[in-house]
């Protein structure tokens, strides 16, 4: 597996290096988003990516990389606020860090995301299969989602978070059932990754994002798919 960090802290760069490459990965490495952009043309299987950076910042550099590559992306942040975490997530970042951070908990992500990425692409055996909930469609062969006859892109998280929702209709799953069951780690963090998924879902798949009738929310509880 071969991943890409890129953040302007050299020494953090280093430290992440090191323990990923203790864990039997390839790493390379740079510095500004620029060089990320020309750099993941050569093809990763993840890049980790710092928000903050010279010549192209983070968001600007993930938003190029969706033009021409899906690979899975870890947004590293010292913003922890919901409105810099969804700009994030709409440049097309699948998961975040915040600053600091534990480097165990970033190796749990990227084996939790590195192993959501093989299996996201059914093989050939598999047979085709609809999951539908009103105006909600999703093709499990093609792995993509209609909204009536729109298709509408989804970053991977998005997709895994609305197909397990998809898939049991009327069980409510709390903020952390929901990371442990679809990112894949227990998380011993800040659960807003979640809402915020669950927000940009919402506002992508819902006819009316402002009053959901499809991704629920149980006050208190969590949140579930109406059946």
């Amino acid at each position: 597996m071969k991943i890409l960090v890129v953040d302007d802290e050299k020494l953090l760069v280093k430290g992440i290096k090191f323990n990923l490459e203790n864990e039997g990965y390839t790493v390379d490495a740079c510095y500004d988003g620029e060089t990320a952009v020309n750099m993941a043309r050569n093809g990763y299987d993840l890049i980790i990516l710092d928000l903050m950076m010279p010549i192209k910042d983070g968001l600007q550099a993930c938003q190029e990389i969706r033009t021409f590559s899906t690979v899975p992306i870890i947004m590293l942040t010292a913003r922890s606020q919901d409105s810099d975490l969804l700009m994030g997530f709409e440049s097309g970042a699948d998961d975040y860090v915040t600053k600091p951070f534990n480097i165990l908990e970033l190796k749990a992500r990227v084996r939790a995301l590195l192993r959501r990425a093989s299996i996201a692409q059914p093989t050939e055996q598999e047979k085709a299969g609809d999951l539908q909930r009103a105006h909600i469609t999703l093709d499990t062969k093609l792995h993509s989602v209609r909204k009536g006859d729109e298709v509408i892109e989804l970053t991977l998280k998005e997709y895994d978070l609305i197909e397990f929702l998809l898939k049991n209709p009327g069980r409510v799953y709390s903020r952390e059932n929901l990371l442990d069951l679809v990112w894949g780690y227990t998380y011993q963090g800040d659960t807003r990754t979640v809402d915020v998924h669950i927000r940009r879902l919402r506002e992508k798949l819902e006819i009316d994002p402002a009053h959901p009738e499809i991704i629920m929310t149980k006050w208190g509880v969590g949140y579930y798919l109406a059946e």
